[in-house]
C-alpha cells in the first residue's frame, strides 16, 4: 500500500478507554498512529464481534475508524485539540472482518482559525479505497479545550509530545 518507513510512530496515551485508540480497552480497535508532514496512517484489523452482516465490518465501526484517523491527523498536523463537528462517508467497497485495513487522514482545508476540513480514506489489503470520508473539525487551543471540559490537565500532559514536536 505504501512505504510505512517514512512515517514515525505517534505516542500513545495509555490511561484511557477510547474505543478507537486505547491500547487497554479490551473491546476496542486499539488503533496506533504513524505520521509524516502530510498525513497520518493506521493499520487495523477489525475483530469478528464488530461485524454487521456476515463477514462485513459494521458501518458504525468504519465511521469510528475514519473519525479517529481524521482526528489524529488534525491533532498531529495542526497541533490543536479537536472536536468532530460533521462527518460524511462514501461506502465504496465492502470492508471485511479479519482483513488488515489501512486508514489514512490528511488536512483538506483550513476553513478558519477554528475549523479545519479533513479527509479520511480506508483501504483494503489490495490497496483499493473502500470508504472515503470528509469531516469538519473544531480546532481548540489546549486551554480552551480544558475550560470546556474536553480534556483535563493529565490529557494535555499526555499529548505534549504530539502537540510540541
Amino acid at each position: 500500500m505504501d512505504n510505512d518507513k517514512i512515517y514515525k510512530k505517534l505516542p500513545v496515551r495509555r490511561n484511557h478507554m477510547c474505543f478507537g485508540c486505547s491500547p487497554v480497552n479490551p473491546s476496542g480497535l486499539r488503533m496506533q498512529f504513524y505520521g509524516n508532514k502530510e498525513s497520518v496512517v493506521s493499520r487495523v484489523t477489525v475483530p469478528e464481534h464488530l461485524c454487521g452482516w456476515t463477514n462485513l465490518v459494521h458501518g458504525g465501526v468504519i465511521t469510528t475508524i475514519l473519525d479517529e484517523i481524521m482526528s489524529w491527523s488534525a491533532l498531529y498536523l495542526l497541533k490543536k485539540i479537536i472536536v468532530t463537528k460533521t462527518i460524511t462517508l462514501d461506502f465504496i467497497r465492502p470492508v471485511y472482518i479479519g482483513e488488515e485495513l489501512k486508514a489514512e487522514g490528511k488536512v483538506l482545508e483550513i476553513k478558519s482559525k477554528n475549523i479545519a476540513s479533513m479527509q479520511g480514506l480506508l483501504y483494503n489489503q489490495k490497496g483499493d479505497i473502500c470508504t472515503r470520508s470528509t469531516g469538519n473539525f473544531a480546532l481548540l487551543k489546549p486551554k480552551i479545550a480544558q475550560r470546556l471540559g474536553v480534556v483535563d490537565e493529565a490529557v494535555l500532559k499526555d499529548l505534549e509530545p504530539i502537540m510540541n514536536n
